[in-house]
């Protein structure tokens, strides 16, 4: 069985995008089966892979509210492992339609679970908010990764984000755990950006931070233009080097999940 893998920040302007397209490329590289469920209305990881949403028959939206199967939204892309199920904005009429549907947040878990046998990970990239399709992501996960720029409203954020983790623990997805922060677009001239990692790290656990960091790079902004992962497009890059080296953090942090969850079974 897959791992699922949310990747959220109800702040935008983090990296989420780019960092589920380039986790998604990175373990595809390794040789894993990646589906990337792209689960915001603004369908950036659907484009980040090359996908034209235009030409979409079938979305996240068609999934979760019922009108065609997971298997028919999923489209393979053009790079070796890797699967999506795209969205568009139409996503975006999911949120009040899954408001008068019974088991409103449970929806995508229900979708995940006809197809995760068939992939080694599954990555959803969530949209930044914390309304019925966020609690969605969460629900349907494993663990999650939460990508953060080291500034001061992203600090305040968090502490929303964890309260709301919390919630759906305890309401809807008891085994529901965090792999890690990752700081992302990290400028280590900024002093101020130091002392909030620094913070940040204080009232965690070191386990909940990955070691590696994503810094400012202009070939990641490039290759998201291009519609292609920053590790295909310019491999040598650092933003590609450090893309690669979260990607194998997170496979040695799957390989302790598994560890842990053979001892309790």
């Amino acid at each position: 069985m897959g791992v699922v893998i949310g990747v959220v920040n109800q702040k935008g302007g983090v990296g989420k995008t780019t960092t589920a397209v380039n986790i998604a490329a990175g373990l595809a590289a390794s040789g894993k089966k990646i589906l990337l469920v792209d689960f915001d209305p603004q369908g950036n990881s659907t484009t980040g892979f090359g996908v034209k949403k235009k030409t979409l028959e079938y979305t996240t939206y068609d999934v979760v509210t019922g009108k065609c199967r997971p298997q028919d939204a999923i489209i393979e892309t053009n790079y070796k492992n890797v699967w999506i199920m795209p969205a568009n904005p139409k996503l975006s009429e999911a949120e009040p339609f899954l408001t008068n549907v019974d088991q409103k947040n449970l929806q995508l878990r229900k979708a995940i679970l006809q197809v995760r046998d068939d992939y080694n990970i599954v990555i959803i990239d969530s949209l930044p908010s914390l309304g019925v399709l966020a609690v969605n992501t969460l629900t349907a996960c494993d663990t999650i990764i939460v990508p953060m720029v080291c500034e001061h409203f992203a600090r305040e954020g968090l502490a929303q984000l964890m309260y709301t983790i919390k919630t759906v623990k305890q309401k809807y997805n008891r085994d529901l755990t965090i792999m890690g922060i990752v700081f992302t677009m990290v400028d280590k001239r900024l002093l101020s950006g130091s002392e909030i990692k620094n913070d940040i790290k204080g009232a965690f656990d070191k386990k909940a931070i990955f070691k590696t960091e994503i810094p400012r790079n202009v070939k990641i902004s490039e290759a998201q233009s291009h519609g292609e992962p920053v590790i295909f497009y310019d491999k040598g890059s650092k933003g590609s080097e450090s893309y690669l080296k979260l990607s194998k953090e997170i496979l040695a942090k799957i390989r302790e999940m598994e560890k842990i969850n053979g001892k309790k079974n």
